[in-house]
C-alpha cells in the first residue's frame, strides 16, 4: 500500500500534525505538504493521541511509534508486573495472519524490560489447541526468548469474576486472573476480518482475556465487545499489528490468498481511535464500512474513546 492510499485511509483530513500538514485538493484526494522537523516540534513528541506507521518491519516500526507516543517509560514503571496480550488464537503460522506477529510481541517485551518491568506474562485463551496455537504462531518461542513468561488459558480456574455494571448486555464475565494480578497490561491484537464480529481488532482482542466467549455470541455480540471494554483495568496501550492483514475469510486464516502484506502499525491509549483508524485502512483493500463494526460506535457511547480521528492528534509516519 502506497503513501497516499495510507493518509486517504486514515481520513484525517482535518488534522494539522507536526512534519507535515494534510489538505484537501478540489478533486478530494489528499496534498501532502511536508515540512522538516525543527526543536519547536521536536518538544511535542509523546504527546500524540494516535500514531500511525506505514512502511517497516514489525518490530522497527513499533520501535518508531513507540518514540513518538513518548518512550515506553511514559507507559511501564520500574518494578511493573506487566502482561502483554497479543492474539494467539489460531494454530497458523505468522505468513497466515491469523495471530499477531511474533517480532512484534518480541519487541514490545523487551522494552517493556527496559523500562523497568519486573515481570512480564504472555497468555491468550486460544480458539484451537492452546499448546499448538502457542508453539505455530512463533509467539511462545519468542516471548520466552524475550524474557516473558508464557502462562496458559485453557481451564476455567485460571479466571474470576468481575463486575461490569456499565454494560448493557455483559453484566459480569470472567477473567483471566493474568490480567486481574498484573499493574499494567499491553493490547496487540492483528488486523483482520472476522465472519461474525466484522474485524478483530483492539476490542475483539479482550475476548482473549475471559473465559465464557459463547455467552458473547449469544448475546448481541457487537455491545458485548464493547461492555467488556468497560473493564476498570484498561490496557495502558493498544498497538495494532497490521503488517500482514487478512482481508477476507477470517479470523482462522485459511489461505495465504487472503492475506496483504500491508506494513502498517498502529498505537494508542485510545482503544476506540486506533481502532476505527485500523478499520479505515483496512478499508483501501476490502470495503467495510465502521457502521458495520458497530462495537466501535458503542464503545464510544460508553465513552471509552473518539471515533472523530479529526480532534485528535496524530503523527503519520512512513519509513
Amino acid at each position: 500500500m502506497d503513501r497516499r492510499k495510507f493518509l486517504r485511509s486514515l481520513a484525517l483530513t482535518g488534522a494539522a500534525t507536526v512534519g507535515g500538514t494534510v489538505a484537501v485538493k478540489e478533486d478530494g484526494s489528499l496534498g501532502i505538504m511536508t515540512q522538516s522537523v525543527n526543536a519547536q516540534s521536536s518538544r511535542v513528541t509523546g504527546n500524540y493521541d494516535l500514531v500511525a506507521v506505514l512502511g517497516g518491519e514489525p518490530e522497527v516500526m513499533f520501535r518508531r511509534a513507540i518514540a513518538e507516543m513518548g518512550g515506553m517509560r511514559k507507559f511501564i514503571k520500574k518494578g511493573d508486573k506487566v502482561v502483554v496480550k497479543p492474539n494467539i488464537g489460531w494454530d497458523k503460522s505468522p505468513e497466515l495472519a491469523a495471530n499477531t506477529n511474533p517480532k512484534l510481541v518480541a519487541e514490545v517485551i523487551k522494552q517493556c524490560f527496559r523500562a523497568g518491568a519486573k515481570e512480564v506474562t504472555v497468555f491468550d485463551h486460544t480458539c484451537d489447541d492452546w499448546r499448538k496455537c502457542y508453539t505455530n504462531s512463533g509467539i511462545e518461542a519468542a516471548a520466552k526468548a524475550a524474557g516473558a513468561k508464557v502462562v496458559p488459558a485453557h481451564r476455567e480456574s485460571y479466571y474470576k469474576r468481575v463486575s461490569l455494571p456499565k454494560g448493557k448486555r455483559l453484566k459480569t464475565t470472567k477473567i483471566h486472573e493474568a490480567i486481574l494480578n498484573c499493574d499494567k497490561w499491553i493490547n496487540i491484537p492483528i488486523l483482520k476480518n472476522h465472519g461474525g464480529a466484522q474485524m478483530t481488532i483492539s476490542m475483539k482482542n479482550y475476548m482473549g482475556i475471559v473465559w465464557n466467549r459463547g455467552y458473547f455470541h449469544a448475546n448481541n455480540l457487537q455491545q458485548c465487545i464493547a461492555d467488556v471494554c468497560t473493564y476498570a483495568k484498561r490496557p495502558v496501550l493498544n498497538i495494532v499489528d497490521a503488517y500482514r492483514l487478512m482481508k477476507t475469510r477470517g479470523p482462522r486464516g485459511k489461505s495465504a490468498a487472503d492475506v496483504v502484506l500491508s506494513k502498517a502499525l498502529f498505537m494508542s491509549q485510545d482503544i476506540v481511535a486506533v481502532d476505527t483508524a485500523a478499520v479505515r485502512f483496512f478499508s483501501q483493500v476490502r470495503n467495510m464500512p465502521l457502521e458495520k463494526v458497530s462495537h466501535i460506535s458503542k464503545a464510544q457511547d460508553h465513552k471509552l474513546g473518539n471515533m472523530n480521528l479529526r480532534k485528535l492528534k496524530v503523527k503519520r509516519v512512513k519509513i
